[in-house]
């Protein structure tokens, strides 16, 4: 599976695309199936302006939802959620990168979604100078 040929996976949001926040309703709503608690591990989050950046790190924890969109919206959503996060494949300046991850369901069992992390050049620039979001939950910065 490569973010070449995506597979309809959910998605993994961890910032401006979680209930209550500027982009769910926006994005999410009349396209999913499903939104429910989840974590991402080996990941920590960064603040960035306006929105956060996961970063994958051993040890780390980042909190969000796992989104299941409903089939008819899924390529729709993907296109628009792409768009969002400037990610094109292979593309030279991209902010994330749209990655299958296993994501840890609140309730239970692990699945494997969609996830979009900073890019290599992003990354390195955070794990030098950026402010990280020690409890890993963009919703605790209110």
């Amino acid at each position: 599976m490569t973010a070449e040929d995506p597979c309809p996976l959910p998605f993994f949001v961890y910032g401006t695309l979680r209930p209550g926040e500027a982009n769910h309703d926006l994005y999410l709503r009349g396209r999913t199936l499903a939104e429910e608690p989840a974590r991402l591990t080996g990941a920590v989050l960064y603040d960035g302006p306006g929105y956060p950046y996961a970063v994958e790190e051993p040890g780390g924890t980042v909190r969000g939802e796992l989104v299941t969109a409903r089939p008819e919206a899924y390529g729709e959503l993907l296109a628009a959620l792409d768009r969002l996060e400037e990610y094109e494949p292979d593309g030279p300046r991209n902010l994330y990168e749209r990655l299958a991850r296993d994501v840890l369901r609140t309730a239970g069992g692990t699945v494997r979604a969609w996830v979009y992390l900073a890019a290599p050049r992003v990354a390195a620039r955070l794990r030098a100078t950026g402010t990280r979001i020690t409890d890993g939950d963009w919703l605790s910065r209110r």
